[in-house]
């Protein structure tokens, strides 16, 4: 059986430097994440603060957290996530001897 993080909501802090559009396609890119929203919640003089909403099959989470820490972003919080249980693939049953 194998568990999976299917969807996160996550609050970050990141520096006004780092546009969205670049740290939402670095996150994208990254393993088991197949779609990133990012809004824009709070301006400070040098930061922003950013709600992403980040979704696929398989979200790996140490690599999230390394992608965001390389554009300068913190996660503050995880607000949501979706998590869902999977059986692991069995060969077909043999069908009855006659």
């Amino acid at each position: 059986m194998t568990v999976s993080i299917r969807r996160l909501v996550v609050d970050s802090l990141k520096p006004r430097e780092t546009s969205i559009i670049d740290l939402s396609t670095a996150i994208c890119q990254a393993e088991g994440i197949d779609e990133v929203d990012i809004t824009v919640t709070e301006v400070d003089a040098k930061t922003e603060t950013v709600k992403l909403i980040i979704r696929g099959p398989n979200i790996d989470y140490d690599e999230l957290s390394r992608v965001m820490n390389d554009h300068g972003a913190t996660l503050r919080s995880i607000d949501e996530i979706n998590v869902s249980r999977s059986k692991a693939s069995h060969a077909a049953p043999k069908p009855p001897s006659p």
